[in-house]
């Protein structure tokens, strides 16, 4: 491994604890709170965020998604699909149902596909065009960075939204 995948990996690992620190102690109903009616819940922002990690990771390395090769999205059982992009406010509101067990057991699978991926890169496989439909072409690297950068501003929304509904009860 190099420096530059030691520091992805960090990255990654510092997304993951701020995934389990945000949905700590919330029940399936308090992942489905949306502090107004067009507000993402905690579930949306977390299922979203690992839908995108799963999507964006298995794409640049070749392989189905967890989603549907593990079965996930048989699990979460959800009338509405896809990454979340475009959402209706409606469909932001259909994606609940679930615990916090269910979407951290997803995103720690996801998690894990992830860090095995970026443990097999060396620094050249970080320079691979990824994407030819940006101007300039996308490369791994900034791929990788930009579901990380995703990925902390959701999850940081969904700290915000958990902090909130914490209060709200009494213990936040």
């Amino acid at each position: 491994m190099s420096a530059a995948t030691d520091l992805l990996l960090d990255a990654f690992s510092r997304v993951r604890e701020e995934v389990h620190a945000a949905a700590d102690g919330l029940s399936r109903d308090e992942l489905a709170v949306r502090l107004d009616p067009d507000a993402n819940s905690v579930g949306w922002l977390l299922w979203h965020l690992t839908r995108v990690q799963d999507d964006h990771i298995s794409d640049v390395a070749g392989r189905e998604e967890r989603w549907t090769a593990d079965g996930w999205r048989a699990r979460f059982a959800l009338p509405v699909d896809g990454l979340g992009y475009g959402h209706s406010s409606e469909e932001v509101g259909l994606v609940r149902g679930f615990d916090a067990e269910l979407v951290l057991a997803y995103y720690d699978a996801v998690h894990d596909r992830t860090a095995a991926f970026v443990r097999g890169l060396d620094d050249g496989d970080l320079d691979r065009v990824v994407d030819e439909d940006w101007d300039p072409p996308v490369t791994l690297a900034v791929r990788l960075v930009s579901v990380i950068s995703d990925c902390l501003q959701h999850v940081g929304q969904a700290a915000f939204v958990a902090g909130v509904v914490k209060r709200r009860r009494g213990n936040g």
